[in-house]
């Protein structure tokens, strides 16, 4: 018969062991807690320059992306002007986009991805994936490098450089799943910014960027309960796609 190579107990002595492991849980979460807080009491920092987007509804500026509420919070989605479709990771963490949206416009915060690639690229591709959340692109502002989520190929080439191999290879494959070349893919990076708009004034609160946005992968949340984890491997073709593009190469 068959046996696992992973450690095995009895019912009583899994109970003991979950137990204990739920200890450091609610320690995290107690931590967590007092992190939010700290996110809050953050000072603020007023948004002079006048950026400019376009939206489904015609240009818009920073304000006007709050569209009648108090708080914004952006996506950076890594989309540069010439990728052919979204960063397969941006993507994924997208995917739950859709039904948290009208939750965050009901409790006074709007939620908007911006990217730098053409409005009309990101409506097409919007359309594929069969999204419906607000999708701003700023390719004719200076937002996503003032952000620090957009570089030059100058700029992103000693990032680059100092890639290890599974870095490599993850972000040449991602690369081609956005039509794009490895070096401009490395242009464009992914973050969450945050806005507060009071007396007419636009105030940045907040950003995160990298492993700052695992909390915010609804999937990664997920893998992390499930039996063996993430279960990432960077030797074989990435199982991470487009999820109109599992089981195809």
């Amino acid at each position: 018969m068959e046996t696992t190579h992973h450690k095995t107990a009895t019912r009583e002595a899994w109970l003991a062991a979950r137990l204990d492991l739920l200890k450091a849980e609610k320690e995290l979460t107690r931590r967590s807690d007092e992190l939010a807080r700290r996110r809050t009491e953050l000072p603020w920092v007023r948004v002079d320059k006048a950026y400019r987007f376009e939206t489904d509804q015609g240009p818009a500026s920073l304000a006007e992306l709050f569209n009648g509420r108090s708080q914004l919070l952006i996506y950076h989605f890594m989309f540069g002007p010439d990728y052919a479709a979204g960063c397969p990771s941006c993507s994924s963490i997208a995917d739950g986009f859709n039904g948290i949206f009208v939750h965050l416009e009901n409790h006074d915060v709007a939620f908007s991805a911006v990217s730098r690639a053409p409005l009309a690229k990101l409506q097409a591709y919007k359309q594929r994936m069969g999204w419906r959340f607000p999708w701003s692109s700023s390719s004719d502002s200076d937002f996503n490098f003032e952000f620090h989520v957009s570089y030059t190929q100058e700029q992103a080439q000693p990032a680059a450089a100092d890639d290890g191999e599974n870095e490599h290879r993850w972000s040449t494959r991602f690369a081609a799943m956005a039509g794009t070349s490895r070096a401009t893919y490395g242009c464009e990076q992914p973050g969450v910014s945050a806005f507060v708009l009071e007396d007419g004034v636009v105030y940045h609160t907040y950003s995160t960027y990298a492993r700052g946005l695992d909390g915010l992968w609804n999937m990664y949340q997920w893998l992390d309960r499930a039996p063996h984890g993430r279960n990432e491997s960077f030797d074989a073709e990435p199982w991470l796609r487009h999820h109109d593009r599992y089981g195809t190469r």
